[in-house]
């Protein structure tokens, strides 16, 4: 085969992500023929012997991609120095361990719903880099009634310590006593960026669940477990702009 950048090669073994697989570059932990690679470099994994840490890296690994109904209460990571529960932790040891499997993106440790898993860090690259413009659809309690003023300022985009935010598609789906249901399709996902909306407007979260990543919808898989994504959903997250 005709050599590649490292950073494909390494995320195509499964390792981790190609934005992953550029730090590694950087921190000089990448090997090739026994020389510390720099990023850019390229490579030919059938003629190049290359290294993470020492290690060799493997082949290109069987492509895998989950759909996971994350738990409150789970980390989205593959591991946790303080001996947290990982989404790793809910996935069989056959597919948990040497498989290279990771989170796509995240879900704060509070909040539940649609995860995707995956061992194709151009898969990640895609889904998670936000000019590709994949949406994601949030169920919301939070508390009060928002004033339909406060939800048109919300999807308007509210101004983060950060930055702005982009426009938000919002609903008002239910009310009970002092609290409202929302659902939200937003094209960004920054660091708990609903619940940090959500308190600055004064309507702190109760409750959040993500119920769809692009086209592919949660509906009633179980919380707590996961399925693997037919050929059909893979084509549809993958032909998203």
């Amino acid at each position: 085969m005709a050599a590649e950048r490292l950073q494909k090669l390494i995320a195509a073994a499964g390792l981790c992500s190609r934005r992953r697989a550029e730090d590694l570059l950087r921190a000089g932990r990448v090997q090739v023929n026994g020389q510390v690679a720099q990023l850019g470099e390229r490579a030919d994994p059938n003629h190049d012997r290359i290294a993470i840490d020492g290690r060799p890296l493997q082949g290109a690994a069987t492509p895998l991609l989950l759909l996971l109904n994350k738990p409150p209460g789970v980390l989205s990571s593959c591991r946790d120095p303080r001996g947290r529960p990982t989404v790793l932790d809910l996935l069989p040891p056959v597919l948990a361990e040497g498989t290279g499997l990771h989170p796509v993106g995240r879900l704060d440790a509070d909040s539940r719903g649609a995860l995707l898993l995956t061992n194709q860090g151009d898969l990640t690259l895609r889904l998670t880099h936000p000019r590709y413009g994949h949406s994601k659809t949030y169920r919301v309690w939070v508390e009060g009634q928002p004033s339909n003023a406060t939800l048109q300022r919300w999807a308007e985009g509210v101004p983060l310590a950060e930055g702005p935010s982009l426009p938000v598609a919002l609903t008002r789906l239910r009310q009970r006593d002092q609290q409202t249901l929302l659902e939200l399709r937003m094209g960004e996902g920054r660091n708990r960026q609903i619940r940090r909306t959500a308190a600055l407007l004064g309507h702190p979260v109760l409750d959040l669940r993500r119920v769809a990543i692009g086209p592919l919808q949660l509906a009633d898989l179980p919380e707590g477990q996961w399925r693997h994504l037919d050929r059909r959903e893979w084509e549809a997250l993958a032909a998203q702009p």
